[in-house]
């Protein structure tokens, strides 16, 4: 059992925290039950070490199963040892270390996609985690991060996803008018999602969420610029009906995605 929290091995655990360790090893952290029984189902071969106190995997048996299953050997640690790798305040006494795995832009687009996520500059952790999520349970077939968006393995973005960063792919690091411009050559219309646009029951009534999407969605605070706004080929706003004064950016995107899901399934 490791016991040291000061040891170098878990100090390295711990860096991961920090996107230049990110950087240079090509790893990221993975907390919880849920995310690493995810990644275990979908995605074994990319995890690399998992720490788990004795005390959480009498909890999580399926936890063990499942690490036996993809060959991957439990490392036991303190509590206290745990506490010194995890980015959270409260952790669940389960931690992986796991390979990173961005997507191509290529390979989303060639596989014939009719809904897909586009995050310009969205810089808030949880919100690019819930649209992950959000895009996952609408059947999206891919997410896309580009400009100077909240880097996709920052540990608040991948507990925000709950699992999903292992269910669809994600690409990152691109220039939007590069992405604008492959995903209408791959029959996409791109709709962006903005306060200035026209009402979004608009668009359901016209028929159009029908056909295949790229949502794009904005800056929390200052939304799409001019020149990126002028490359969608539509803009909608989703309507506030009661008193409050804006939405929250994930919750827009979890309608926008959903309302093209239900076009697209009905």
């Amino acid at each position: 059992m490791i016991d040291n929290p000061r040891s170098p091995r878990v100090r390295g655990v711990a860096k991961l925290a920090k996107r230049d360790a990110r950087l240079q090893t090509g790893l990221f952290l993975l907390e919880g039950p849920q995310a690493v029984g995810e990644a275990l189902a979908y995605r074994p071969e990319l995890l690399v070490e998992l720490f788990v106190t004795p005390t959480a995997l009498d909890r999580h048996r399926e936890i063990e199963q499942a690490a036996n299953d993809a060959g991957l050997e439990i490392e036991f640690v303190t509590e206290q040892v745990l506490d010194s790798m995890a980015d959270t305040v409260t952790p669940q006494g389960i931690i992986a270390v796991c390979k990173q795995f961005p997507t191509s832009l290529k390979d989303i687009l060639s596989g014939g996609p009719k809904l897909i996520a586009i995050l310009e500059e969205v810089r808030d952790p949880g919100n690019a985690g819930t649209i992950i999520r959000a895009a996952d349970a609408a059947g999206a077939d891919g997410v896309i991060f580009s400009g100077r968006s909240v880097d996709l393995y920052n540990p608040k973005v991948v507990r925000a996803t709950t699992g999903s960063l292992f269910h669809l792919p994600v690409a990152i690091d691109l220039e939007l008018e590069s992405v604008i411009e492959r995903t209408h050559a791959a029959s996409l219309q791109i709709i962006a999602a903005d306060i200035k646009g026209s009402d979004l029951l608009t668009a359901r009534r016209e028929g159009i969420l029908v056909q295949p999407t790229a949502w794009l969605f904005g800056n929390e605070a200052r939304g799409l610029s001019e020149e990126h706004y002028a490359l969608a080929d539509r803009a909608v706003a989703v309507p506030i009906y009661g008193r409050a004064e804006s939405m929250n950016l994930a919750t827009a995107a979890s309608v926008c995605l959903y309302e093209s899901a239900f076009a697209q399934h009905d």
